[in-house]
């Protein structure tokens, strides 16, 4: 009985640890996955390269653009970063100080940044399907992936980043220095998220 007690214990303790690795994991499989069709699409690849991004970056495609080839590699090194950043997460010896801040900086910020990019995707192909805003009519099949598809997915990886940068702050000893990092990384992507949308940029 009480070693079954203790047993529990134990259990519910490695569960604890468990769970709060699981979003850092689900983060780096994100940037990871993310980077196969980027790299695959900036290698010359064009498999669902018409059906699922604009009919202007179709064309860039096909000419195999030099500016936008070297955009697709730096996107995909980008997730291959954000794959990585997921991982250190999830690092089992302690990080010090300024590593902390700079992981909660750099989580709080790619999590704020595509949790906002994702979810402008879909509010914009809803309204769309809507009624209430008009687009150039041979957009409307793409703008379809961006609402189901990448929509969703950017969101989920912004969620994946914010809940593993929450679950590592956990882990610290001292979260004064790395909690403020953290807010400031989450603020500043906010910021310049609003202004690119106000510009017209993103």
């Amino acid at each position: 009985m009480w070693f079954g007690t203790i047993g529990g214990v134990n259990l519910r303790l490695n569960d604890t640890r468990h769970r709060a690795r699981w979003p850092g994991l689900a983060a780096a499989v994100w940037g990871f996955v993310f980077a196969v069709p980027s790299f695959y699409w900036a290698m010359g690849g064009m498999g669902g390269v018409e059906s699922t991004i604009s009919p202007q970056l179709v064309e860039l495609a096909r000419r195999q653009d030099p500016g936008l080839i070297a955009v697709v590699w730096a996107t995909g090194v980008l997730k291959v970063v954000g794959g990585v950043l997921g991982l250190a997460l999830v690092r089992r010896r302690p990080w010090g100080r300024t590593a902390n801040c700079l992981l909660q900086l750099m989580a709080w910020g790619a999590g704020v940044l595509l949790a906002w990019h994702g979810a402008l995707f879909v509010v914009q192909g809803l309204l769309v399907q809507a009624g209430l805003i008009e687009v150039n009519p041979e957009s409307v099949p793409v703008l379809r992936w961006y609402t189901y598809l990448w929509g969703p997915w950017f969101v989920a990886g912004g969620v994946a980043f914010m809940l593993a940068a929450r679950a590592h702050l956990g882990t610290v000893a001292d979260r004064r220095y790395p909690r403020m990092a953290g807010v400031a990384g989450g603020l500043g992507a906010l910021v310049l998220s609003v202004v690119a949308l106000v510009t017209g940029i993103g």
